[in-house]
């Protein structure tokens, strides 16, 4: 029998209450050799080696399809598609600064997005006797809005820069939480606590510490 379990979702509009999702509990992850065996114990019609054939066949005919520019939608399924990036060693571009431009030798696929079919979803949801199976509550910080940035600001003052999971230890927020809190931070000028950088190479610094830093760079 499955298990959901009830999780509290943050506050995304500031309007002081939280909502209310569900996910499925996943007991384990079944590898390859095992769903071959389960599915082969339940259609008897097709052996072992039979099903492990078609599979992988689908496998390597859906990547190569997808690989020269198609969409592949499988009855039952769903539906594959490419999703493409820059490499890691690149830097994102933005779209109306000339100052970064990638080629094709830049952009990869970085992963296949699935849309399952409907016919998929009804069959799962026919075949899941769900039962209650806990709550995970959202990970609270002691310390109200203004102390938080003010314990930032006495951070920054002895260690110039800071990252997310500092800010998150110092508060007692999720990471999640602690990202987005600051990002608003970062977007306040009354903050006195600004950002450089992108993505995992974001820091924050106090603001005249990034004018310290720009003095340093040109000496």
């Amino acid at each position: 029998m499955a298990q959901y379990i009830k999780k509290e979702m943050p506050d995304m509009n500031g309007s002081g209450s939280t909502k209310a999702y569900y996910k499925l509990k996943t007991w384990r992850r079944l590898d390859f050799e095992e769903f071959i065996k389960r599915c082969s114990s339940i259609h008897r019609a097709y052996g072992k080696s039979v099903i492990e054939g078609v599979v992988a066949a689908v496998c390597d005919h859906l990547a190569y399809e997808i690989a020269n520019g198609f969409s592949v939608k499988i009855d039952g399924l769903g539906t594959f598609t490419a999703k493409l990036g820059v490499r890691d060693d690149k830097e994102m571009e933005d779209f109306e600064d000339d100052t970064i431009k990638h080629n094709a030798t830049s952009v990869v696929v970085k992963g296949v997005s699935f849309r399952a079919d409907k016919t998929m979803v009804k069959e799962i949801n026919r075949n899941c006797d769900l039962e209650r199976g806990g709550e995970e509550r959202l990970k609270r910080s002691k310390y109200s809005p203004q102390e938080r940035i003010e314990r930032a600001r006495q951070f920054l003052k002895n260690n110039v820069y800071m990252h997310v999971d500092e800010y998150a230890n110092l508060t007692g927020l999720s990471y999640s939480t602690a990202s987005r809190e600051l990002r608003r931070i970062a977007e306040d000028p009354t903050s006195g606590i600004i950002s450089q950088g992108r993505k995992s190479g974001k820091l924050y610094l106090l603001k005249s510490e990034k004018v310290k830093a720009a003095i340093k760079r040109e000496q």
